[in-house]
């Protein structure tokens, strides 16, 4: 866990992580719990990088990036990302900025730095704006935003920049067929390539009982939607990352006939608001 000093309070970033257990932190008016660790078939660095940024007593901006490249060039990729994005967001909130000025800026950022890494790596990058009572996701590539309500409802859910998410989004395939897609692993979008684009979705009302979900792709390649709104929509916030992240790498472990298993660095962030 990293510290990075900002106004009104420090951010807190996950990298390289290798954890059990989700770690919960009091944030925006609500309760986050985060969870990231290494693909279980790998000894090289885990790739992901997670954080959380306090804004003040009722805001925040979470983020989660999934790095590529190979021999640690990913995870360097995904790190600086974030970096970028907190230092952007920070300036926002010293210049007393609209929040969607810095992320768009972080994202502009993070896009140079990773460039300038001649690397040819990149990384995905999806960002929450969490602001009173409402909700904004920014993203490119395909780590998900998914909201959801205490029911199940699904309230907001981001489509990913690749083949199987447009795919999926148009109506050609179903959930099922995406899982076994032969270009799965394709995205179409990245932070750190020439023609990144962000997609910035609109602002929906965040009720007391809402859950807030970012997570890399070492989540929805081993559990399906629906799955993931059965742990994430009520309980305990730890329990519930706790539970589907426990799901997810069972799923890496052991695959099973007819359900999903891709190995993979796996990273999970939840939000919710308190209530009253």
């Amino acid at each position: 866990m990293e510290l990075n000093s900002g106004n009104p309070g420090p951010a807190v970033i996950y990298r390289n992580r290798r954890m059990t257990a989700s770690v919960a932190h009091a944030i925006g008016g609500g309760e986050s719990a985060v969870f990231s660790s290494r693909s279980p078939c790998k000894e090289t660095p885990n790739e992901d990088v997670a954080a959380i940024v306090p804004c003040d007593e009722n805001s925040c901006v979470l983020i989660v990036a999934d790095g590529m490249g190979g021999h640690s060039a990913g995870e360097v990729a995904s790190l600086t990302a974030v970096r970028e994005m907190i230092r952007a967001v920070n300036e926002a909130l010293q210049q007393k900025q609209m929040l969607r000025i810095g992320i768009i800026n972080g994202f502009e950022r993070a896009n140079d730095a990773v460039q300038a890494m001649g690397t040819g790596s990149g990384t995905t990058l999806a960002v929450v704006e969490i602001s009173q009572n409402e909700v904004r996701p920014y993203h490119a590539g395909d780590s998900v935003v998914l909201v959801v309500g205490s029911r199940g409802k699904i309230k907001l859910e981001t489509t990913s920049h690749s083949p199987v998410g447009f795919g999926l989004a148009a109506g050609l395939l179903d959930s099922s067929e995406a899982m076994d897609h032969a270009e799965r692993h394709v995205i179409l979008n990245a932070v750190g390539s020439p023609s990144m684009r962000i997609e910035i979705g609109s602002a929906i009302r965040l009720a007391a009982r809402d859950t807030v979900m970012l997570a890399s792709d070492g989540l929805t390649d081993n559990v399906t939607t629906q799955e993931a709104i059965r742990r994430i929509r009520k309980g305990k916030i730890c329990d519930c990352a706790n539970e589907l992240t426990e799901l997810a790498t069972q799923r890496m472990w052991n695959p099973g006939e007819g359900r999903p298993s891709k190995p993979d660095d796996l990273t999970v962030l939840l939000f919710r608001r308190q209530s009253g």
